[in-house]
């Protein structure tokens, strides 16, 4: 990440916060919000920061850690807040990747931050978001006159990351105001990658909200750090065709792997590790082979619902292992693509995954070459 700047967007005055100052400054466990904020970008090795503050604002931030922070005149709405803060770094040593992110929110986790710059590996953008699980309903005057469908819909979160010059291109050609920043990259026509949201990551709005903030700091102090340990297994059978999908990758080979969906024996594996370690159950219960809607499916749709399951009781990917047994394909030569394939899926870093292969010196079905199995084994960590 030493090449990723983070743009901490705070010139807001949060009016539905209630009376008080600007809800940036106020009090959260005996420091500013702004400090909280600061604090979780450095914890993720983010040394690089630029604070947009209001003009009115900007002699009061010589109460905050200013250490690696450069401080930024916001303009009239986010939007240009957002651009002034770019146009600076655009003069100053422009980085590869930047950051940009709610100042309301302060509790942004390592985990998250790192999934983001994992995913710009492979992107011109991505975002952290959750997905929607309640009800949707329209209304007027208080009452119920429709419903909408959730499917597909996201909770959109921050930090929104991008390649700089390509957000700072974006912006220029912008006109006019947009809801964040992802709203801007798409019209641009840059394709955003969704990463792995939390819950935890919580924008403060209403007075209500610096309640749960406060609650949330207590039991990450009192609640030691969380770990659970999951592993999963898998096989899938040898059938007609010219190759086989493994860790998201397509191996060239003589035949394919027989499955419901595309029989990715390594990621069927990694994805049931996921769910033993949240005592979850396996793919079969999230998504049936009876239903035919999973027919041929793509197995990354299964480890992304198991990621964000995971991510959604608070806890990220700390490492992986997956085996593959067989005695062909060869493995070696494409391990380290399905580690960024599976990294980039995950939202962790390539360094966090690891995956090899072994024979079983042709012994069994794996060894007689009917198959391929995979042992796969996850640790989850969170607070």
């Amino acid at each position: 990440m030493a090449d990723t700047a983070a743009i901490i967007v705070a010139a807001g005055r949060g009016t539905r916060a209630g009376d008080g100052p600007p809800k940036q400054w106020r009090d959260l466990a005996g420091r500013p919000v702004l400090a909280h904020t600061l604090e979780a970008f450095r914890r993720a090795g983010i040394a690089r920061l630029m604070l947009v503050l209001h003009p009115d604002d900007l002699a009061r931030a010589q109460t905050l850690d200013l250490t690696g922070v450069r401080l930024v005149a916001g303009g009239a709405s986010r939007t240009a807040s957002v651009r002034a803060a770019l146009e600076a770094l655009a003069a100053d040593a422009p980085p590869h990747h930047v950051l940009i992110h709610d100042g309301a929110r302060p509790f942004p986790s390592v985990g998250l931050i790192e999934a983001v710059c994992a995913a710009l590996g492979s992107g011109p953008a991505a975002a952290p978001a959750l997905p929607v699980t309640d009800a949707l309903w329209r209304g007027q005057a208080g009452i119920v006159t429709g419903t909408a469908d959730r499917d597909g819909l996201f909770r959109a979160q921050t930090p929104q990351g991008f390649d700089f010059a390509a957000i700072l291109a974006a912006h220029r050609a912008h006109p006019g105001d947009a809801a964040d920043d992802v709203a801007i990259a798409r019209a641009a026509g840059l394709a955003v990658t969704i990463t792995p949201g939390s819950a935890d990551n919580l924008k403060l709005t209403y007075p209500q909200d610096f309640a749960r903030a406060a609650r949330l700091l207590a039991r990450r102090e009192d609640t030691p750090m969380q770990i659970r340990l999951g592993n999963g297994y898998d096989v899938h059978r040898f059938g007609p065709g010219d190759g086989c999908w493994l860790c998201g990758v397509l191996v060239p080979h003589d035949r394919a792997l027989m499955g419901h969906s595309d029989a990715d024996v390594g990621m069927h594996a990694l994805t049931d590790a996921i769910y033993g370690a949240l005592a979850e159950g396996d793919i079969g219960r999230h998504f049936p082979p009876s239903d035919p809607q999973w027919k041929g499916a793509a197995s990354d749709i299964f480890l992304r619902h198991a990621v964000a399951l995971a991510s959604d009781r608070g806890y990220r990917i700390g490492n992986c292992d997956v085996t593959l047994v067989c005695e062909h394909p060869k493995i070696g030569p494409h391990a380290d693509a399905m580690r960024a394939r599976l990294a980039g899926i995950m939202g962790c870093e390539t360094s966090a995954v690891s995956v090899k292969a072994t024979t079983s010196e042709r012994l069994g079905f794996t060894g007689r070459g009917e198959g391929i199995a995979a042992i796969a084994t996850v640790c989850l960590l969170g607070a």
